[in-house]
């Protein structure tokens, strides 16, 4: 069995719950559902999701976000949302069924088809449901990654799915929520092949654990072997064995990644970027950004137009 597959033997959706929502800017959702682990799907518009004391993480339409139950957070139209109205497991359509309904301000009061404005597709985990620890104790507080070319169905499907009163629609409610996770995780470790390795050893997998949830602390290779329980000089062997790199090159590799992400879908400052991912400043930032991506974070932010196409008569 690889990896994926033993990390997410023990998951199994038991009393799953989904709910289809449609939204009317702005709005803002504190989630507190009391579930091990959500997930968040755009079926339309897109989506934040703010956790707390983490940067936000944008949602595309059709991107699915994974987020661990002991994380609080809010899902919101904007990076820096407004004030959140408070959503728990009694807001979620028993079994997975039901009404879609308006949950933006809640003077809307309000009802609207799939047509009308962003809906948002969050599902959970309830207790009764099989989420193991081992997957609970490597996965970062929020993952997002693309549904694109995965099994997951096309999320308007699955939000019609979940609102439809069939026979064995507990059932399937159940195991859509599994395949949605189990896109969403095999796509994560697509991003980095190493993690399947590296997350059948305890002491690389509670290092990753540490880097992926607090980018921007200062961390040492000292400081790491002493978390993992490990001497310095026996984790860097094992993590460079297992991963493929140095601890604080994946580091730095994780950080600069994280980076570009704020430079594409936030409007701050490279100083902020810099140091929200563990740089003291723009200019130790873009020296890590020009050697790891051989480009400047301006530059990535604001790519040069492309070469002109040469079959254009006018040369655009």
């Amino acid at each position: 069995m690889d990896a994926v597959s033993e990390l997410l033997a023990d998951v199994w959706g038991r009393g799953a719950v989904f709910r289809p929502t449609v939204l009317r800017p702005p709005w803002s959702l504190r989630m507190a559902t009391g579930a091990p682990l959500m997930v968040a799907m755009m079926v339309q518009g897109h989506a934040w999701v703010v956790a707390d004391g983490r940067e936000p993480l944008r949602i595309a339409e059709g991107d699915i976000a994974v987020i661990r139950g002991d994380v609080p957070h809010v899902v919101a139209d904007a990076p820096s949302p407004g004030p959140a109205r408070t959503v728990t497991a009694s807001d979620y359509c028993p079994g997975g069924t039901g009404p879609t309904r308006s949950c933006g301000r809640p003077e809307d009061g309000r009802d609207g088809g799939f047509d009308d404005g962003p809906v948002l597709l969050s599902g959970a985990f309830t207790g009764r449901g099989g989420v193991g620890e081992r997957l609970l104790n490597v996965l970062p507080a929020v993952l997002v990654t693309p549904s694109a070319g995965s099994a997951v169905p096309a999320p308007r499907a699955m939000a019609e799915e979940v609102t439809r009163a069939r026979p064995g629609q507990m059932l399937v409610v159940e195991r859509l929520l599994d395949l949605v996770l189990v896109a969403a995780v095999r796509g994560w470790f697509d991003d980095a092949p190493g993690r399947c390795r590296a997350l059948d050893d305890p002491w690389t997998a509670a290092a990753l654990r540490l880097m992926h949830d607090g980018p921007a602390h200062p961390w040492t290779v000292a400081e790491l072997a002493a978390a993992a329980g490990a001497s310095r000089a026996a984790f860097a062997r094992r993590f460079t064995a297992l991963v493929g790199q140095p601890p604080m090159a994946y580091l730095t590799g994780w950080r600069i990644g994280l980076a570009a992400e704020l430079l594409r879908d936030t409007d701050l400052t490279v100083e902020a970027v810099a140091r929200r991912v563990g740089y003291s400043g723009a200019f130790a930032l873009s020296a890590a950004f020009k050697r790891v991506r051989g480009s400047r974070p301006s530059e990535h932010r604001h790519p040069p137009p492309g070469p002109a196409d040469p079959t254009s008569p006018s040369g655009v």
